[in-house]
């Protein structure tokens, strides 16, 4: 039986496109390309690439980008849009939690919850670390976005998906928090690119920062960082509150800045 985040991506390529969350693949590269000082020498893996959009805005820019997703769909699509713009990227399907490389990149990415925190248990989502950490050099860095677990003790999820949904997207209903494992569970009306709708049951686990400093340290991460996400201006001058539903957490393996 497939699972909620395999059924949903399923022929769902242009409808994500269209999602209020992915508007800010500019804003987002602009901060990553400064974090790699500019660097077109460097080798990037977008983990969790869906439909490619930093992976193709990036080589836009010049860099050697390698976009993975457990999705043959998404990929598909990030594909077409290649095909269209005339850029060469190579898209690779994997699970996130067995990748192939070691020692292969100089950055890794994971935004918007790319692969990272859509597992049905920590493990799970411990081994998608695991490898990200394992693809990368010992100079590597890696940059994601996950969702706060500092939200949801003082806001209702249901209401934030609510004020943040616009026509035609995804909506969420039936929003419950379990303090205990820090899990949100809502089901999840979509409708797919051929007008077909579905309802799944999903389950998304939220992390407190100390958790995430935690996880990297036992990889490794020498420094690690962690800020607010705003959508399309990722910063460093972004401190995290109660008010971010999104941590931006970037991680080397070596002290320096």
């Amino acid at each position: 039986m497939k699972k909620w985040y395999e059924s949903l991506f399923e022929n769902y390529g242009k409808k994500y496109d269209n999602e209020s969350f992915t508007k800010g693949t500019v804003g987002e590269c602009d901060f990553i390309e400064k974090e790699i000082d500019y660097d077109k020498s460097l080798k990037i893996i977008d983990i969790g690439c869906g439909t490619g959009r930093h992976s193709i805005e990036l080589t836009k820019r010049g860099y050697n980008v390698l976009g993975i997703d457990l999705s043959e769909s998404q990929l598909e699509r990030a594909r077409e849009k290649v095909k269209e713009q005339n850029l060469e990227i190579e898209f690779q399907k994997h699970d996130a939690r067995k990748l192939p490389f070691k020692d292969d990149f100089d950055l890794a990415i994971m935004i918007c919850e790319g692969a990272f925190s859509l597992m049905e248990t920590d493990e799970m989502n411990f081994e998608i670390l695991r490898n990200a950490a394992k693809s990368l050099k010992d100079s590597g860095k890696l940059i994601f976005t996950t969702l706060n677990g500092l939200f949801p003790l003082y806001h209702s999820v249901e209401e934030f998906c609510k004020s943040t949904t616009d026509e035609g997207n995804a909506t969420y209903r039936s929003n419950t928090f379990d303090l205990m494992t820090f899990r949100e569970y809502n089901i999840t009306m979509v409708e797919d690119d051929s007008g077909n709708k579905k309802e799944l049951k999903c389950n998304e686990r939220f992390y407190v920062p100390s958790e995430i400093t935690w996880l990297l340290k036992t990889l490794g991460f020498k420094r690690i960082d962690i800020y607010g996400a705003k959508l399309g201006a990722f910063s460093r001058n972004i401190e995290l509150t109660t008010e971010d539903f999104e941590m931006l957490v970037i991680a080397d393996f070596t002290s320096e800045i």
